[in-house]
This record gives structure tokens, sequence and C-alpha cells, in this order.
């Protein structure tokens, strides 16, 4: 019995969503005949059959083609479109188990299947499960929500998942309202301005993440209601310079940046990063001084956060210049202004400048 020589390596699942247009598997294979010789511009005869666990396994869908090949012997069908001669491939449970293909062709363009070959589908295809799990999730309108919640869903257009609702909340449910996912009931998702664990939310994380270095997975910052010392200026250490390794300019930086400074200075006198420290608004012992880049969300969010702060017996964010905890170079810091939203860096014994305390929740 002659064997298909090649099988291009590409299986290409085109899905729809709407009853006009089915389901289908992209199917393509390059035949030879049995003189090694390619078969082009040729009209064959095709069966192909979906077999389930194994190469010999039991078809659960069978139909036939009548397709030509071009010029190098490539031939191109579309399962799923075919003549159905047994089993119906929309109710194929994806799902539930490996699945090969079977091609079985006619050079002659008849039934007398001379050429066969058999390959085993990958993950493409899965993407109709997807198709059916978001079809459900329509139909049915919720879904429990759980503490690191997210509901995915499969973009047909660009062929990706895509996130279309989350919640780091225990107790709400997802409903479809008006054909938007949506999360009701529970504990809202905290939102940039909310007052909550000892400050105003300034920034909320994709997905939970260590924001502050202790193993312990968090939601987002706050910023204190107020500028600590008084809301007066300080410096950020005094002299003789001391490298700290407080390095990290990054969101989620501030904290092993301020345990970096004052493991190394550990000065008696007042400075940034041991003011920011020392605050405990809300009970919270956690405070620490902000990166550059959480200084920078502060900036994005001055005026919701002052906002807020007026609303929780607080004081607007000063359109001046920071203290970041970022080391730059032996004696310098960065700084940020919550006003113009910039950066610098100066000499941290001889310039003065106001903090403002930050902690993970």
């Amino acid at each position: 019995m002659n064997k298909i020589h090649t099988v291009i390596a590409t299986l290409l699942i085109s899905l729809s969503f709407f009853a006009q247009a089915p389901e289908k598997i992209s199917y393509q294979a390059v035949l030879r005949d049995a003189s090694n010789t390619l078969l082009t511009s040729t009209t064959v005869g095709m069966q192909i059959s979906i077999l389930q666990g194994s190469t010999t396994g039991s078809s659960v869908y069978t139909e036939t083609h009548s397709a030509a090949t071009n010029n190098n012997g490539l031939i191109s069908v579309e399962i799923g479109t075919g003549t159905v001669t047994s089993g119906t491939f929309a109710n194929i449970d994806w799902a539930t188990g490996t699945y090969f293909v079977k091609t079985e062709t006619d050079p002659a363009g008849g039934t007398t299947y001379t050429i066969t070959g058999t390959s085993q589908l990958l993950s493409a295809p899965y993407a109709l499960h997807a198709k059916t799990a978001k079809t459900a999730e329509s139909v049915t309108g919720s879904l429990s929500g759980t503490a690191t919640g997210q509901l995915q869903s499969w973009d047909n257009t660009n062929s990706e998942w895509v996130i279309v609702a989350n919640t780091p909340n225990e107790g709400a449910t997802l409903q479809m309202i008006s054909g938007v996912p949506t999360w009701t009931g529970g504990t809202p998702p905290p939102a940039i301005g909310d007052f909550q664990d000892g400050g105003i939310v300034f920034y909320v994380a994709d997905e939970p993440t260590d924001l502050d270095g202790d193993g312990n997975l968090d939601t987002g910052l706050v910023c204190a209601v107020m500028d600590q010392n008084g809301g007066a200026t300080t410096q950020w250490e005094q002299t003789p310079y001391t490298v700290t390794g407080a390095t990290s300019f990054d969101i989620g930086g501030g904290a092993t940046n301020t345990d970096a400074i004052i493991a190394t200075i550990n000065g008696s006198y007042p400075y940034a990063a041991g003011i920011a420290r020392a605050y405990n608004g809300g009970g919270y012992t956690d405070w620490f001084l902000p990166s550059e880049g959480e200084l920078q969300l502060m900036a994005n969010h001055k005026a919701t956060i002052d906002t807020a702060a007026s609303n929780n017996g607080g004081s607007n964010l000063v359109s001046a210049y920071y203290w970041s905890s970022s080391e730059w170079a032996s004696s310098n810091a960065k700084v940020y202004h919550l006003g113009n939203n910039s950066s610098g860096a100066t000499q941290r014994s001889s310039s003065t400048y106001f903090v403002r305390a930050v902690r993970a929740f």
C-alpha cells in the first residue's frame, strides 16, 4: 500500500461562534505516489477520519472530499466541511482524550483509496474546546470568584487567550450583564483612591504579587494620608556617605531598598527611610520609603490621592520633590517631583526633601 510521503506540520484552527459558519480544521498535506513522484495538479478523492485514543482507535467522525493538488503536490482541505459519512464534527469532545487524523486518498479521484496516512492532532484543535467553554460561560451567565480569580476567554480574531474579568476577592460572582463580564456580590476589587489598609490605594497589581519582599502575595500599594516628619523636609542621610545597595528603581523595590538603607545607616538622626519606617498609620509598622517607580505612580494619580487624603483627614501631596529610596551612586539618591512628574538625582546630605511613606496590602 502506498503512503503519504510528507505531511506539512501545520494544522490550523478556524473557529466561529455563529451558526452559519461551521467549525473547521484546515489540513494540508503533500501527496506522492509509490515511485515518490509528486501528485501535481491532480483531482483526488479523500476520506478523512478523526480517530480517538490512538492511530488505530475508533473513528468518531468521517467525511469525504474531492480536492485538487497544486503544482507542488500540496492539497488543502477543511475538516468539518466535507460530505459526512459518520458522526457529527460539532459533537466531538476535544477535552476527553488524544485525537488523530487519518487520511485515505484515491489519486484517480474516486473512492478506491490507496494512499493512507495518520497524524496526531496536537494543541491547536483544543481551541475548539475553549470555544465550547466560552459558550457555556455565556449561556450559564455566572462563575464563582476566587481569591486570585481570573476569567479567560478565547479571542478568535487574534487567536489568543485574553482576560475578560478578574477579582482578588472571595465570594464574588461573575455575571454577563448586557454582554459584559461583571463581578457582583462579595467585596469589590480595590480601586485607585480607595482608603484601606491604613492608606490611599495608588497601585493595584494585575495579579497578586510580592510587593514588599516578605514572601507573601500582595494586591497593591497604599500611601500615607499625609507627609511624614510633620510635613517638613529632611535629609536622605548625613555624611560620611555610605553605599547602601538600595538600587531598585522599580515597583515593588521600595521595601527592600528601605531595609537595606536602615541596615546600613542605622542612624539616630532623622533620615528619610527611617522616618518612613517609623510611621504607624492604621496601626501598621511595615511602611517604607517608595522607590522612584513607586513615586512616579503616586505622581500619576496625585489628584485622586489628594481628594482621598482630604476626605480622610490628611493633606495633599506637595507639588515638589520627594525622596525615593533609590540610591544613585555613593553620594546621591533619586528624587521625584510629584507636581510636574519628573525625576532627578541629588546629594543625600546637603539637600532636604519631603517624605511620604507607602506600604503593600
